[in-house]
């Protein structure tokens, strides 16, 4: 099999409506200095890194990460013919986990930013979520890491409604995966493009020290090795 590469990164653009991104040039070709650009950004907006002190005080920061927290065999669940506005069940999320190994990295391929944009309040509001028992069934699958192409939690969708932020227990994959010490991979794009159950995952975030979470680069390397993976472990 061809070995190949797919990008599972959402683009970091300007004018969204959630996330403010500030972006200017501090220099410019025009006056003879070259190009140099300047950007800031909420570090839990777009493709990002959930460390657990997100959302436990006694949780390990970035610092503790280390690229084989983050990088390694990953399964690629199809969740793809999963409805908007529909619940992700445990039993449902276990007949797509049967190939998931101990120590692997999930990837949960719902293909949403094919059906809404990121950028579009759609997006959040109709999207599919996560129950405590799906979120359940993937932590006593021993997996390290987990990326989601979707809003995975019901109550992300608060700031849309303008209700008031839920408490903790109510953001399931944050309480039952990253509060235990799963490396949570948020608002992955392309997962349309995986061709394979399985797969190599580079998922490497930005070396922010002492941080509850940092911007990242995610790939999944299909084919090349036994089992589909890129055979790189």
């Amino acid at each position: 099999m061809t070995r190949r590469i797919v990008d599972l990164s959402t683009p970091v653009t300007t004018g969204h409506f959630r996330w403010g991104v500030e972006r200017r040039l501090l220099k410019s070709h025009a006056t003879g200095e070259g190009q140099g650009t300047w950007a800031g950004w909420n570090l839990h907006a777009f493709t990002h890194m959930d460390s657990p002190r997100h959302v436990d005080p006694e949780g390990f920061t970035t610092d503790a990460i280390t690229p084989d927290m983050t990088v390694g065999e990953g399964a690629i669940l199809d969740l793809s013919d999963v409805a908007e506005n529909t619940a992700i069940t445990g039993e449902r999320m276990a007949a797509a986990a049967g190939h998931v190994r101990r120590g692997d990295i999930a990837i949960l391929k719902t293909c949403w930013d094919q059906r809404y944009s990121v950028q579009q309040p759609e997006f959040w509001a109709k999207a599919p979520w996560m129950t405590a028992e799906a979120a359940i069934v993937l932590r006593e699958a021993g997996i390290k890491a987990v990326g989601f192409d979707f809003p995975q939690d019901y109550c992300i969708r608060f700031f849309i409604t303008g209700e008031k932020r839920p408490p903790l227990p109510e953001h399931v994959t944050h309480f039952h995966l990253l509060k235990q010490g799963v490396i949570m991979f948020e608002y992955l794009a392309n997962t349309v493009s995986l061709a394979q159950p399985r797969g190599f995952v580079v998922a490497l975030p930005v070396k922010v020290p002492d941080s509850d979470g940092a911007p990242a680069r995610v790939i999944v390397i299909e084919g090349a090795g036994p089992g589909g993976s890129a055979g790189m472990a």
